[in-house]
């Protein structure tokens, strides 16, 4: 029977639908609209709230689940793109205006962990992702200094948008993956073997072995936008079914199959910049996109966290 409603949904393969990747809820959910370009959505399980970023407004603002109420969490923030969480539940930040990775400790003062490689700044950093020995992997594109929209325009020192690794111990940073267009999203499979980096420059996701000295192989192309002209990649996030989910601007958000297929995609109303999951039982996607913050209610459920 006819709903009335628009599609959700568009399926390109029957896994889409057999693996529970449409099933769920029929419609989004809006949750906030106001900022002027949202990204960095991370929800926090010990209070049931969800943070994101308001990259020019250069502010932070938090979501509460229980009562729906928006709030400022933090401004100014540097303008802040990604969030995530560290392996003692502090928040880690991409500051892309104070070209800066940061640590919120639990008494709320601020760490630097992350402002230069070499002796040489570091472009704006975009996102973040903490692996289990709790050394924190960031992308570093120039997308905080092309302008004063996103950050602060400037010049870069290093002449190069790479992926870096942050040494737990020293604090050492290392080049860990280069020659991309504009490395952006970037994520760790659920054994961390493998990493996935999104370089929305260039239209494609990258996957590279994670070697045991903590290096990357020279990685290779796992998903292209090819014909899909409107996609281009950002950020990226693993289901508990090992699907890989991909913020696609233009063209909504994919998904694929372990073995790179793409089985279909969320159709959203405008450009989506991130995804998280989040929500009690982690089946909760939380969509930023343009001003909007949305959400769905899914069948699969996010990846385990690698201890």
């Amino acid at each position: 029977m006819a709903t009335g409603r628009p599609a959700l949904y568009e399926v390109f393969d029957d896994r889409f639908r057999t693996e529970k990747c449409s099933a769920g809820d029929l419609q989004l959910e809006t949750l906030h609209v106001g900022s002027r370009w949202a990204e960095g959505p991370l929800y926090l399980p010990a209070w049931r709230q969800l943070i994101w970023s308001d990259i020019p407004n250069d502010r932070m603002l938090r979501w509460d689940e229980a009562s729906g109420a928006v709030s400022l969490f933090r401004s100014p923030a540097g303008h802040s793109n990604g969030n995530t969480l560290d392996r003692e539940g502090r928040l880690i930040t991409c500051e892309q205006g104070n070209r800066r990775i940061t640590r919120t400790e639990h008494d709320g003062s601020i760490t630097v962990l992350a402002d230069r490689y070499r002796g040489k700044r570091l472009n704006s950093p975009n996102d973040a992702a903490v692996k289990s020995d709790g050394s924190i992997w960031f992308s570093d594109p120039d997308f905080g200094i092309t302008s004063d929209y996103e950050g602060v325009r400037g010049e870069s020192e290093i002449g190069a948008n790479n992926v870096y690794r942050v040494d737990p111990a020293t604090g050492e940073v290392q080049l860990v993956a280069d020659c991309f267009g504009a490395p952006n999203g970037l994520v760790f499979s659920a054994d961390e073997s493998e990493l996935y980096v999104s370089d929305t420059r260039a239209g494609c996701i990258r996957v590279f072995d994670v070697r045991d000295d903590r290096t990357l192989s020279e990685g290779k192309i796992f998903a292209e936008a090819g014909a899909r002209e409107e996609a281009r990649f950002d950020n990226l996030r693993f289901d508990d079914r090992g699907h890989l989910w991909a913020a696609a601007m233009d063209d909504g958000v994919h998904c694929y199959a372990p073995d790179a297929t793409l089985l279909g995609r969320i159709l959203v109303p405008n450009t989506v910049s991130n995804i998280r999951f989040g929500g009690r039982r982690r089946n909760r996607l939380f969509i930023t996109a343009n001003d909007t913050l949305y959400s769905l209610v899914m069948g699969v459920t996010a990846a385990p966290t690698a201890m």
